[in-house]
């Protein structure tokens, strides 16, 4: 899986917990919006920081499993629809 932090937004105080958890490759904004599947991480002010581009379902249902363990939310989690171009959105509760 690939991930960007996007330019101008600062990163949760929770990132570092999502890089030591989850197997991911830096890449730039444009190649993780390549990826089929998308998800989005929100910062304190509520600001999507963080994309990670997943290839598989597999592995997109993988980093699901592993935010949700770090007591995260997904605010698309009863919704099929995608959002601000993420198929699942993480923030804390």
């Amino acid at each position: 899986m690939n991930t960007a932090l996007l330019e101008g937004k600062k990163p949760a105080h929770f990132d570092k917990h999502i890089i030591g958890n989850l197997l991911l490759d830096v890449a730039s904004p444009e190649e993780v919006r390549d990826e089929p599947m998308q998800i989005g991480v929100r910062n304190e002010a509520g600001e999507i920081y963080r994309l990670i581009g997943a290839a598989t379902l597999n592995s997109f249902m993988n980093a699901v499993e592993e935010l949700f363990d770090l007591g995260l939310i997904d605010e698309l989690q009863d919704t099929e629809e995608a959002k601000d171009g993420c198929d699942a959105i993480f923030s804390e509760p």
